[in-house]
């Protein structure tokens, strides 16, 4: 999955993205991963940049049969955070001392240092 994730590295950023050559978010950037590995997964059709109910995201986890994980991350490694205020984020770990996801400002999928600066609200591993 990392691997892949690093493929997708500078695609551009688009809300509700699934297509690489479009545009993805951070949603898209773990669907096309999963969807590489041979674990194709339905996301929510509907969410905002801001969400109150995060309901429909921790269901991937279980369409994508991953179980909660544990530090440090390893690679493929999916990671829930918060970065403010009803807002939610998915990472993908490109292995324990970085991940990859869409980074809505700079409007397009990036590689950042681990830690993330964001509180983890879940850790998934697949199984």
């Amino acid at each position: 999955m990392a691997a892949h994730a690093r493929t997708l590295i500078g695609s551009r950023f688009r809300l509700h993205g699934r297509d690489p050559a479009t545009g993805l978010d951070c949603v898209g950037v773990v669907a096309a991963c999963l969807k590489a590995a041979g674990r194709p997964i339905r996301v929510p059709p509907v969410y905002g940049l801001r969400n109150t109910d995060i309901a429909p995201l921790l269901g991937l986890s279980e369409r994508a049969d991953a179980k909660s994980g544990a530090l440090p991350c390893q690679s493929g490694d999916i990671l829930l955070v918060w970065p403010g205020p009803a807002q939610h984020h998915l990472l993908l770990a490109a292995g324990p001392h970085s991940f990859i996801h869409a980074h809505a400002t700079l409007r397009r999928v990036v590689e950042t240092p681990f830690p993330a600066p964001w509180p983890i609200e879940r850790h998934w591993r697949l199984t």
